[in-house]
C-alpha cells in the first residue's frame, strides 16, 4: 500500500534541507545568490542577463549588478552572442566553474558525514528518494529556473 505524499510535510522536510544546505557552505566569499547564478550558468550554459535574471526569480537590474559582482570576481563575463552581436550572453567561466566545484565538494563531504549518523535504511531511503527529487523540481515548466524532465 503507497502513502499519500503530504504536500505540507514535504514542504517543510525540504526548508530544512535547504537551511542545511545554506549552513553548509564554505565560508569564502561567494553569497549564495551568486552561487546560485554561477550553479544556473553551469546547469544550463550560456544565458542573456534578462533569462538568468528569470531563472532567478530576481529583477534585471538586480541581475545586472549581480553579474557586474561576478565579472569582479572573475567568475562570469559577458560575451556578445556569436548569433547576433548585439545580444550579450553571461558565461561561467574556469574560476567560476572552480569555486562551485570546490563548494559542492564541502558540501558533499560534510553531508557524507553528517549520513554517517543515520542508519542503513535511512541512508537507503534517501538515495531511493534522490531520482524522484530531481525529477520534482523539473515538473513544473511556469516556475523559473526549471527545465522539462
Amino acid at each position: 500500500m503507497s502513502k499519500i505524499l503530504d504536500g505540507a510535510a514535504l514542504a517543510v522536510s525540504l526548508e530544512r534541507v535547504v537551511s542545511l544546505l545554506r549552513r553548509l557552505a564554505p565560508a569564502d566569499d561567494v553569497s549564495l545568490t551568486k552561487a546560485a547564478a554561477l550553479r544556473t550558468l553551469d546547469v544550463h550554459g550560456p544565458c542573456r542577463l534578462s533569462e538568468l535574471a528569470v531563472r532567478e526569480g530576481i529583477t534585471q537590474p538586480a541581475m545586472t549588478q549581480l553579474v557586474s559582482r561576478l565579472e569582479q570576481d572573475g567568475y562570469a563575463e559577458r560575451r556578445s552572442c556569436a548569433d547576433d552581436a548585439r545580444v550579450v550572453m553571461v558565461h561561467l567561466t574556469a574560476a567560476g566553474a572552480d569555486v562551485l566545484s570546490r563548494r559542492r565538494d564541502a558540501r558533499a563531504r560534510r553531508m557524507s558525514e553528517l549520513a554517517e549518523h543515520l542508519s542503513a535504511d535511512d541512508r537507503a531511503a534517501l538515495a531511493a528518494a534522490l531520482p524522484a527529487l530531481d525529477r520534482l523540481v523539473t515538473t513544473d515548466p511556469t516556475l523559473p529556473g526549471s527545465t522539462p524532465v
